[in-house]
């Protein structure tokens, strides 16, 4: 006869990301007592780890930030993604990141968490729990005057496009607001230069040619579906909007 109930079993998969049979098996295990569950998850979760390594793939997540720092935590579900102790440890190692001025995995990865353990010590226990592969894919820190911008892809996940822009050139609310722009651009862009100077001729030429092409046809070409418009001069974007944009800018998107 089982000691546990199937809201027992909701409370420990909440709590610990856990599969269904994995949280009963746990609780059957255990007599029903939830802190000795959550023991018997961690200890045969450490065993599975590795081979979750070699064999699973982490493509879900959540980007996290905090002041120049941020971070991409890696899982393999929407379901672990949402979980408060995979959110939690985010939070806890892009604190760490901005505490210590780290943008290097490698580097995050052997920082010591307030509890005492380093960030791979942390990622590992979680993961044991968790039943999921886990893994700190990226992180960035910049050191200058920054501006955030985070985004959900769903109402119920966490945010998973991050973007943090460093900006120089002026004080103030406009500077700002323009490097909030910027990233809230890129976020939804997804842009693969920072500036017209960064973009290599490779690039430019294929675009131009088939901008080209697509502008004749529109214009010129009416038996090709296009329509017969009238042409008028632009003006260069980068000097239009040399006034309102930061002097100096780089950015990293998530």
């Amino acid at each position: 006869m089982t000691n546990f109930t199937a809201t027992d079993v909701k409370r420990l998969r909440d709590a610990t990301g856990a599969g269904m049979m994995d949280a009963k098996r746990a609780l059957a295990e255990s007599d029903g007592d939830f802190d000795k569950a959550i023991e018997v998850l961690r200890i045969k979760g450490a065993a599975k780890a590795a081979k979750r390594g070699a064999e699973r793939t982490a493509s879900n997540g959540l980007i996290a930030a905090e002041g120049g720092a941020m971070i991409e935590l890696a899982c393999e579900t929407d379901f672990v993604a949402k979980n408060a102790e995979f959110q939690k440890l985010a939070a806890d190692i892009v604190a760490v990141a901005a505490a210590n001025k780290l943008g290097e995995v490698d580097a995050l990865y052997k920082a010591q968490l307030a509890n005492g353990r380093t960030v791979s010590e942390a990622v590992e226990a979680t993961n044991a729990v968790i039943g999921e592969k886990l893994e700190l894919r990226r992180a960035v820190y910049f050191a200058g005057a920054v501006s955030t911008s985070l985004h959900k892809r769903a109402s119920d996940l966490p945010a998973q496009v991050g973007v943090l822009v460093e900006y120089t050139g002026g004080d103030g609310d406009t500077t700002e607001a323009t490097a909030r722009g910027a990233a809230m651009q890129i976020a939804a862009m997804r842009p693969r230069f920072a500036t017209r100077d960064a973009v290599p001729a490779a690039t430019v030429q294929p675009e131009r040619r088939t901008t080209g092409a697509t502008a004749r046809a529109e214009t010129h070409d009416p038996a090709a579906g296009g329509r017969a418009l009238p042409m008028s001069s632009t003006t260069d974007a980068s000097r239009t909007g040399a006034t309102t944009s930061p002097s100096q800018s780089s950015s990293r998107r998530g």
